[in-house]
């Protein structure tokens, strides 16, 4: 395949020999998923297993198109650092390439006719047999950097017209998940949902805070349903919905100075937003100025609130499984020439967007890093 070629080609030539390892290993792992993932693809025949693969493939888009452009930033920083090298050498360089033309214009039968007779002959061929081997070393030094140069210049156009492929086959499997999504009937139901109830809730709500109560407040009677298994034991230990860095903490202030009891991740457009365990949808749509709100029961009287979302899957009282979708992210995926120009840049700053997400035990809000697994100290 050859986002898998282009991924470990990149990596093995930007990446440092100290980091080349681990940065080869992530780029064969993204590869190896996304070659999973269309194996899973073409065997999945219904609505479940093709919503279970869809959701595999984007995810190994995401990991391969993420390791492509951390590939392509590195090398347009090693770009920079050999170019800075270059030009550092530019003096010596002329000097050298002076050097080389004399002593390339040179007849051998003048090198008898030393002024100072046969001796100074002789001294003066034992001094140019000393400088050529360092003549000889700083033009190869220059030949490498040169072909470095060419090398990962050729590979940066090969991994942009990848990239350009990437983004179009992980935006082809949004678009079919969306569909397999909606033609899927075989999720458990937990309970029908109340229309009425949900829109008053809704009108008279002012705050999230206020939302969640009420949701707990309008906990149904499951319908034949076992309850969901306690996840207790997996305390912090879930994935986060999605791949993300973590913006602000719980009770961090945001620059308006509001501090709110959540997580706010910053995503990259589009990123698929999925369930950290099975549990049951208790609301989905717009709310207030969050944009889209998905609302997840795990188990009785803890909810996991992610909002933000531009698109939500799935209805009311219906069971999602652990690593289900329940969303996407909103942006637009960048274009390549803005992919190309952060990458020079060496910024690779692609997070526009951002997820709230908020635990809440009854009516109280809980420090979602007790339960999500991220890097406290980070």
């Amino acid at each position: 395949m050859r986002l898998a070629a282009c991924l470990v080609a990149l990596v093995l030539c930007a990446f440092p020999v100290s980091a080349e390892v681990d940065a080869s290993a992530a780029a064969r792992a993204a590869a190896a998923k996304l070659e999973e993932a269309s194996l899973s693809l073409t065997k999945a025949k219904t609505s479940r297993n093709r919503v279970k693969a869809l959701t595999q493939t984007i995810h190994a888009y995401e990991d391969g198109l993420a390791s492509l452009r951390e590939g392509l930033r590195r090398a347009a920083i090693r770009e920079q650092q050999l170019d800075q090298q270059l030009k550092s050498k530019e003096a010596e360089i002329a000097r050298l390439l002076g050097v080389l033309q004399a002593v390339g214009r040179v007849e051998s039968p003048t090198m008898l006719l030393h002024p100072k007779g046969p001796e100074g002959t002789v001294r003066a061929g034992m001094i140019l047999a000393d400088v050529t081997p360092a003549m000889d070393s700083e033009a190869a030094k220059l030949r490498d950097l040169l072909t470095e140069v060419r090398i990962l210049r050729e590979l940066q156009q090969s991994a942009a017209d990848t990239l350009g492929e990437g983004l179009e086959g992980a935006q082809t499997a949004r678009i079919e998940l969306a569909k397999a999504i909606s033609d899927r009937t075989d999720l458990p139901q937990r309970f029908t949902e109340d229309p009425v109830q949900t829109a008053l809730l809704i009108a008279s709500t002012e705050t999230l805070e206020g939302f969640a109560s009420g949701l707990t407040e309008m906990a149904p009677e499951p319908e034949g349903i076992s309850p969901l298994p306690d996840i207790s034991h997996r305390k912090g230990a879930l994935p986060l919905p999605v791949q993300a860095e973590i913006l602000r903490r719980p009770g961090e202030a945001d620059a308006a100075g509001l501090a709110r009891p959540g997580l706010v991740l910053a995503t990259r457009p589009n990123a698929l937003v999925t369930s950290p365990a099975a549990a049951t949808i208790r609301y989905r749509g717009p709310l207030l100025d969050f944009g889209n709100v998905m609302v997840l029961e795990p188990q009785p009287g803890l909810l996991f609130v992610f909002a933000g979302l531009a698109s939500v899957y799935g209805d009311v009282g219906q069971v999602v499984a652990s690593g289900a979708p329940v969303g996407l992210m909103g942006g637009n995926d960048p274009t390549i020439d803005a992919i190309l120009s952060q990458s020079s840049e060496g910024t690779g700053q692609e997070r526009s967007e951002t997820l709230y997400i908020e635990v809440r035990q009854g009516k109280t809000p809980i420090n979602p890093e007790d339960w999500f697994q991220t890097n406290k100290d980070g």
